[in-house]
């Protein structure tokens, strides 16, 4: 086979988009300054190269944060310099016939076929192969990812009473958070970070129970933790800028955002919410001229985007109202819902984050426009009803403004809406009347989009078409929810199953290309 060879990553990530490659050796440090866990995470995030690739990291680095960072990404396998042609060799072969043993498995996975991927793995397990407890585990993530939490728990309990393996350890701890046992959870999540503390991916799950349960400080403390020994993986310091945000430890918030934007500013992965979220938490603390360079850099960074120019109108807005300049903010105000009404005629309006659509209604509260603030929280709050996290920075919001009982009675209002569009759905399949509930299940995805509805519409449309007959024209409106719900949370269990029944009908009828076009699509939007 041939070679290819890259000195930064750009340049990777130009050749991967062009060409399928079975092994990638990459440097840990890069000639254009960035560094290969930054390259893996992009490659990773943006689903840019498949399962069944080779990644192997070469580091001459021996600093313990650095190692934890490079192994907990995960690559296939990664050699510390200085190494012999021999070792290199070994690491190589094993790694390629891992891939090799599992490629059905993974090719499976990479086109969403879930459930086809674990019977792929059942074969496996019956083979003598010295892969057996890697078997094991990717019975156990697809047990967990299909939302067969009971089974996937009793994979990883077979596999502890043999060894006692971190990652079998976590992943118990997932089948029991899958089953709401929290307490068991957490339970199983802490012993793991007590008895293996470089095990950082165990930080993260202890992090989101405790967040589950309501125990916010304890997340922020567990995350702290993580970022201490791992403090180059940006999605953690994320999270911790996160977690601190709604605990209003400010002083944390900022550094952790700022970690973020140090990290993706020059890289593929970077989104202008890592610069709000900068600005946000400066102006929270009161510091208007941090915030303003921030935003003054959002604006440079993000030249031509109108999303660009939209947020750093915003962050204006906000910043000429904290200094009492309000004719200003009123202006930046005016010219960033012209923004925002021209990025949703242009048909990007997905690309607007729930979290900048509520710093603009921030700025609309602030300057007394507050019938267009009502107006983007009810559908950020309509189309995210289940995200609990966004729920309570709606109330914030409100309750920053001294508006508490109006945001309280308009999530109210939103709450009463969505139960009343579903039911009608619900009701009408239960009497029977499987078109009449296609109807209407689709009306309530389109009025709105949220991640319940669009399952819900998903699943009736294909239900309706393995009972009927396939049609080109709603399977094309199906699959159009399948991808948004996709877009939303791909490894949600519910999305797996809608996904899974499309598969089965489009099977079922001889169509063919329409997976490709479903995970093509997923990747598209998790890209822009």
């Amino acid at each position: 086979g041939s070679i290819d060879n890259a000195s930064t990553s750009l340049e990777v990530l130009r050749q991967v988009r062009r060409h399928h490659f079975d092994l990638i050796v990459s440097d840990y440090r890069l000639e254009d300054g960035r560094d290969g866990q930054q390259l893996l995470e992009e490659l990773r995030q943006q689903q840019l190269v498949p399962r069944a690739s080779v990644f192997l990291m070469v580091t001459s680095e021996r600093a313990y944060h650095n190692v934890v960072s490079v192994a907990e990404l995960a690559p296939d396998d990664y050699l510390i310099k200085p190494f012999t042609a021999g070792e290199l060799q070994a690491r190589l072969a094993r790694a390629l016939n891992r891939k090799r043993f599992f490629a059905t498995v993974y090719e499976r996975m990479d086109s969403g076929l879930d459930a086809e991927a674990l019977a792929a793995c059942e074969r496996l397990l019956g083979q003598d192969s010295g892969f057996l407890f890697d078997a094991l585990r990717l019975k156990g993530e697809l047990l967990n990812a299909l939302g067969r939490h009971a089974e996937a728990q009793i994979v990883y309990q077979q596999v502890l009473a043999q060894r006692h393996l971190p990652w079998a350890r976590m992943g118990l701890g997932i089948a029991l958070r899958g089953q709401q046992k929290l307490a068991e959870a957490e339970a199983v999540g802490q012993a793991l970070v007590d008895s293996h503390p470089q095990f950082v991916a165990a930080y993260d799950f202890l992090a989101e129970v405790r967040e589950a349960i309501g125990k916010l400080p304890e997340a922020q403390a567990v995350l702290q933790r993580a970022a201490e020994i791992s403090p180059n993986n940006s999605t953690r310091q994320r999270m911790v800028g996160d977690v601190a945000a709604r605990n209003r430890d400010l002083p944390v918030a900022e550094k952790a955002y700022g970690k973020v934007l140090e990290r993706r500013r020059n890289s593929s992965l970077r989104s202008i919410d890592d610069y709000t979220n900068l600005a946000r938490v400066m102006l929270e603390r009161g510091h208007t001229t941090g915030a303003r360079l921030v935003s003054e850099g959002l604006r440079r960074d993000w030249q031509g985007k109108r999303q660009g120019e939209l947020a750093a109108l915003v962050m204006e807005s906000l910043c000429a109202s904290q200094e009492g300049e309000h004719a200003r903010a009123k202006r930046a105000l005016e010219k960033a819902l012209l923004e925002h009404d021209a990025v949703k005629a242009e048909g990007m309006a997905g690309t607007i984050s729930e979290r900048l659509a509520l710093d603009l209604a921030h700025a609309c509260l602030v300057t007394g426009n507050a019938e267009s603030a009502r107006a983007i929280v009810r559908k950020v709050a309509a189309e995210n009803h289940e995200d609990r996290m966004l729920i309570d920075q709606v109330q914030s919001l409100y309750a920053r403004v001294g508006k508490e009982d109006e945001g309280r009675a308009l999530l109210a209002q939103v709450g009463r809406e969505i139960v009343e569009l579903n039911n009608r759905g619900v009701l009408a399949a239960r009497r029977g009347d499987v078109e009449g509930s296609v109807k209407l299940l689709v009306e309530a995805a389109e009025r709105i989009p949220n991640l319940q509805f669009l399952v819900n519409a998903t699943k009736a449309i294909f239900t309706l078409l393995d009972r009927r007959g396939w049609d080109p024209a709603l399977a094309r409106r199906g699959l159009r929810f399948l991808q948004l719900a996709q877009a939303k949370d791909a490894r949600n269990a519910k999305v797996t199953s809608a996904r899974e029944l499309y598969q089965h009908v489009a099977r079922k009828y001889g169509i063919s290309d329409g997976t490709a076009a479903a995970s093509a699509t997923a990747r598209e939007q998790g890209r822009s």
